[in-house]
């Protein structure tokens, strides 16, 4: 089957994008990490800050409100950014009364450069508090609720990741 485009998730030119997002910092946890976002003259999103390993801290993200994003097994997320050169993470989320939980891919970043990145749902990994969780299982598509973005590189300074949209791609071979 060849790979299709079904639609846009998550574009920053739609009036108001910005209420669909919320930034969540380590300062929930007593760290001093500060991250923040806006929606630009571009209508991208921009996620910059400053990570702090302070106080046991070490993350910023930012993250969609609770949603359907109508995810289904076999899909792919594709995003298109522009960052600073770090590894960020793309988390899904999925309602659960475990505390800190998501299930977690790797968007690498080239400096000052667009790249899209492709993310097969299969390969996010469980995590809790940064740490993978082993017997979590595979994430369950149609229960992702939210995603969101993070950085967590254990590498304080200032960062700055630019978002021009996330879609789901279908079709796409593992």
């Amino acid at each position: 089957m060849p790979e299709v485009i079904t639609n846009t998730l998550f574009d920053f030119a739609v009036p108001d994008a910005a209420t669909e997002w919320r930034a969540v910092n380590d300062g929930v946890m007593g760290g001093v990490s500060d991250g923040r976002f806006t929606i630009t003259d571009s209508k991208t999103l921009a996620f910059f800050g400053t990570l702090s390993l302070e106080n046991n801290g070490g993350f910023a993200s930012v993250r969609t409100r609770p949603t359907n994003l109508g995810l289904r097994p076999g899909d792919a997320l594709r995003v298109r950014v522009r960052g600073d050169g770090r590894a960020y993470s793309l988390n899904l989320y999925v309602p659960t009364p475990q505390t800190a939980f998501s299930y977690r891919a790797s968007v690498p970043t080239k400096s000052d450069e667009w790249v899209e990145v492709t993310l097969l749902l299969d390969r996010f990994e469980a995590t809790s508090f940064g740490r993978v969780v082993k017997d979590a299982g595979a994430v369950k598509p149609e229960e992702v609720n939210a995603l969101g973005l993070m950085l967590s590189d254990k590498k304080a300074g200032p960062f700055k990741l630019e978002v021009g949209c996330i879609k789901v791609v279908r079709g796409v071979n593992s």
